[in-house]
């Protein structure tokens, strides 16, 4: 967890990881929209989505084991050993940061591999050109149909800090962020929430917290801060991030269930006769139960309708 919080840190906080300038087409089309603004004046600003993969699923994940814990009475009886024989853990506790850590720690993993992502490709935003402000005179571009592809950094006269941002699109932080949240706690909520007498309450509640994830990436779209690509790798690397995390780490949201002792099969149990033939038991069966100590010196003797029943 300190090593996923560090890595995160340096990605978005600090100049480590210089961002990969990709370059530009002179004109392009795809990257002259216009500048939305700062990221704070968004209808979707990080503060609230930061807020909402924060709160929702904690929330989610404390009510659910919570009513869980007080309304199963077998939640009660469970006990977990921490140390020796002595010390037990509280199953509440135990499952809630269980279960919390692990979305702490993709949360985090989400955030690095969304940042690793912007900066290996360093694709850009919709509004690049706006930011960029290149000067095509200096730069020798023809008006279009005319294609320069332009590969010095220098090239752009505007803020830098703003160019270095509108180079980070691909994939949406934002987009994955939501998605993973959103397919973390829908995943929760349909494998422990057990709710009788309605089978659209859980679908409904499913889709209710899904539409805030799809409305985040509509409106990264919307305000040219993201191309409908970057959105969709966002959303993939969140839900493929959750869905691994969910089945291969908290096991479905299940607490491991003890191994039933095996029955040992009964001993000396009669022989009961198949088919109406007489049973009669055979000289290897003897030999195979007797101890060693009590094997008779004298030889065994079998008469010959004996060796025939015990073939049968």
């Amino acid at each position: 967890m300190a090593g996923t919080v560090v890595l995160a840190y340096h990605f978005e906080y600090s100049d480590t990881f210089p961002v990969h300038f990709q370059g530009f087409f002179c004109y392009d089309n795809t990257l002259a929209k216009p500048y939305p603004g700062p990221e704070d004046s968004s209808r979707a600003p990080p503060v609230l989505v930061y807020s909402l993969v924060t709160a929702v699923p904690t929330i989610t994940i404390l009510v659910g084991e919570l009513a869980a814990f007080f309304f199963q009475p077998t939640r009660h009886k469970e006990k977990t050993i921490i140390s020796g024989e002595c010390c037990y853990f509280n199953p509440l506790l135990r499952r809630m940061i269980r279960f919390l850590g692990v979305y702490s720690f993709g949360l985090f993993t989400t955030t690095i591999f969304a940042n690793a992502g912007q900066v290996v490709t360093g694709n850009q935003t919709p509004h690049f050109l706006s930011v960029c402000q290149p000067n095509y005179t200096v730069l020798g571009c023809q008006p279009p149909p005319g294609t320069i592809y332009v590969t010095d950094k220098a090239a752009c006269t505007g803020n830098p800090l703003l160019v270095t941002a509108a180079c980070k699109a691909f994939p949406s932080k934002d987009a994955a962020l939501s998605a993973y949240a959103v397919a973390y706690t829908v995943m929760y909520v349909t494998l422990v929430f057990q709710l009788k007498g309605s089978r659209l309450a859980k679908p409904s509640l499913c889709l209710a917290l899904l539409a805030p994830a799809f409305l985040v990436g509509v409106v990264r779209v919307a305000e040219y801060r993201n191309h409908w690509s970057d959105v969709l790798a966002g959303f993939l690397t969140g839900g493929a991030i959750a869905i691994f995390l969910v089945t291969c780490v908290v096991n479905n949201f299940q607490s491991p269930v003890s191994s039933a002792k095996k029955v040992s099969p009964p001993e000396n149990l009669p022989t009961v006769p198949v088919l109406g033939l007489p049973c009669v038991d055979s000289s290897l069966d003897k030999l195979s139960v007797a101890q060693v100590g009590d094997i008779p010196d004298a030889p065994l003797h079998t008469s010959s309708s004996s060796s025939v029943f015990s073939l049968i």
